[in-house]
């Protein structure tokens, strides 16, 4: 089930290139991280759609959920590095991955088919830790993604 809440303001910083960076909130209720997104066209769509409210699905160590977001493949990947944010446009679903997947053929985590990469989980979080609590997660669970 998909809940859409108000809208806020798109919060940014500079990044190491001098350019800006947006950066979206994730929380479970248990816990909470930062990601920051790239500049492609679903990532913008992505933000526009917020704040989202979803269930977590969880598909070896990668969760997704479904926002309200239409978009088609841009560069698509398929084998993505740990801590990647993506869009999956089959099923209309934000992915986080952080571990092996079942089409995984190394330590890599692997998409089922290619995927959008829109951002990655903010490196000045305690990454490993928020990597540990995303294991913890389970499908079910309520998830928010909102502007920061």
């Amino acid at each position: 089930m998909l809940k859409k809440q108000g809208k806020n303001k798109i919060s940014s910083q500079t990044g190491e290139d001098g350019g800006t960076q947006k950066i979206i909130n994730i929380s479970t209720g248990k816990f909470n991280f930062q990601v920051h997104l790239n500049e492609t066209k679903t990532a913008e769509k992505l933000i526009k759609s917020l704040p989202v409210c979803s269930k977590i699905n969880r598909w070896g160590d990668e969760i997704y959920f479904s926002i309200p977001v239409n978009a088609d493949i841009e560069n698509g990947v398929e084998e993505v590095d740990i801590g990647t944010v993506a869009f999956w446009p089959p099923g209309s679903a934000f992915c986080i991955f952080f571990g092996k997947t079942p089409a995984s053929s190394s330590e890599k985590p692997r998409a089922a088919s290619p995927v959008t990469v829109v951002g990655k989980i903010a490196a000045d979080n305690d990454f490993a830790g928020i990597i540990e609590k995303l294991r913890e997660t389970k499908s079910g669970q309520e998830i928010t993604v909102s502007l920061l």
